[in-house]
């Protein structure tokens, strides 16, 4: 069983009319608005988007990117299969990076999959119809697909196909759209933003893009950047993030490594050096900035003076936020090849070691807000905790970053934005009052 190339495509050549669908989201925020916009074609197409208890049709937007991300994707497709043998469900569609990576495989191993679907190809032009998976006050807005480098590392460039931008006209009806809708929070996302407009505008559009942006908005006060590709980054674009309000003071930039070997092996376009003035000239024109940034451990022929090093730099750099990952070799890769392959046990170890560091780093950091106020948007009430809500402040992203939590005598709301005093932290959160 081949991919199909759209959910148009399974649209017209379905036996069922007018069928109950669910949609299962595994990865990112990226995979979130595929999902949005696979709901939104089956809704254009007469068919009914509900809960998984209610639905006829399953589909799994699968994510096929590391290891851990495969296994998961692997398991739930068991899992939906089970619920079909069950009488539960009449079909199961897997659709995604998974799907479009390893289709020919899956069709063969799980015989009961009624399709697969891969990937879906972002358009440039016009704006996708949705089906908003997100809270009504916030929405993503992917403004590019796939990715302008090739880390060797990374399979994503193979799977997505080539890097594609939407033209601002589209993604200024996007965002307008979501203005006249309430949104107050808007995060503007893809593999590499910072390569925006590069393969449509032959430059780095991005801050352009985003002086355009701010001009259409009315009820979104939040912009929040995710992913920005370090060797991309342009003083233009500093610039106005640090000038424009809107624009949230955070910047998510995956570093990856310190290391210049390993930097170099990985295809990174950007030495040591360079990293760190980056870091420095990022904080020095955007004072409150917080950076979140990724690193990989593992990377063939890392050695330990190789992740003593990444760990130093973590300790001096003190950064706000960071992920840390173990390198998945991933065929199709040009690491995949590389000789001198880390023990996984050793990977762990490490990941370990790096997590450790950066939690008394989290720690420390935090509870410098203990004073401070805060603008924080509301997400929800907590359950089962009267005057308490989970908010955010601008530099917290929702589902990867902490939470704040709000004591408000006087009620909120979703989308609310209050002014809130913290008085205590911890690791990853803060709590604090209403003012």
């Amino acid at each position: 069983m081949k991919p199909s190339k759209t959910i148009q495509d399974f649209c017209k050549n379905s036996d069922l009319q007018r069928a109950s669908v669910s949609v299962v989201n595994l990865g990112c925020a990226r995979n979130l608005v595929d999902s949005q916009i696979i709901l939104g074609q089956l809704r254009h197409n007469g068919h009914h988007i509900v809960d998984m208890d209610s639905s006829d049709v399953a589909i799994v937007n699968t994510c096929g990117f590391i290891e851990d991300a495969k296994k998961e994707s692997l398991d739930v497709i068991v899992d939906l299969l089970k619920l079909k043998k069950q009488g539960k469900l009449k079909k199961v569609i897997v659709a995604g990076c998974l799907a479009q990576r390893y289709g020919s495989q899956l069709a063969e191993e799980f015989k009961d999959i009624d399709a697969i679907i891969g990937v879906q190809r972002l358009q440039s032009h016009g704006v996708p119809d949705q089906e908003l998976l997100t809270p009504s006050h916030f929405a993503y807005v992917k403004i590019c697909e796939s990715c302008y480098n090739q880390c060797s590392f990374c399979i994503i460039p193979k799977i997505k196909g080539k890097f594609i931008s939407r033209t601002m006209e589209s993604v200024l009806d996007e965002i307008k759209q979501l203005d006249a809708r309430g949104v107050k929070e808007i995060h503007m996302i893809g593999q590499d933003i910072t390569a925006y407009g590069m393969d449509i505008y032959r430059k780095n559009s991005l801050a352009a893009l985003l002086k355009r942006v701010i001009a259409v908005t009315d009820n979104i006060q939040w912009i929040r950047l995710l992913y920005t590709y370090p060797a991309h980054i342009t003083d233009e674009l500093i610039e106005v993030i640090a000038r424009e309000e809107k624009i949230c003071n955070y910047i998510d930039m995956p570093l990856q490594h310190i290391n210049d070997r390993l930097l170099k092996a990985m295809n990174r376009k950007i030495t040591r050096q360079q990293t760190i003035d980056l870091v420095k000239k990022v904080r020095g024109l955007i004072p409150r900035v917080c950076i979140r940034t990724a690193f990989i451990v593992g990377m063939p022929t890392e050695s330990q003076d190789d992740f003593e090093e990444l760990l130093q730099f973590v300790r001096d750099m003190r950064f706000e936020k960071v992920g840390g990952f173990v390198y998945s070799r991933e065929e199709g890769t040009l690491a995949y090849d590389m000789p001198h392959q880390v023990p996984e046990s050793v990977k762990k170890e490490r990941l370990d070691s790096l997590m450790t560091v950066q939690q008394d780093i989290s720690r420390s950091l935090q509870e410098r807000h203990i004073g401070e106020t805060l603008k924080v948007i509301i997400d929800e009430e907590q359950k089962d905790e009267k005057n308490i809500y989970l908010g955010r402040s601008e530099y917290d992203a929702p589902e990867v970053d902490g939470l704040v939590y709000v004591h408000s005598k006087r009620k909120l709301a979703a989308g609310d934005f209050v002014m809130v005093k913290v008085r205590d932290a911890t690791e990853y959160d803060l709590v604090g009052d209403v003012i």
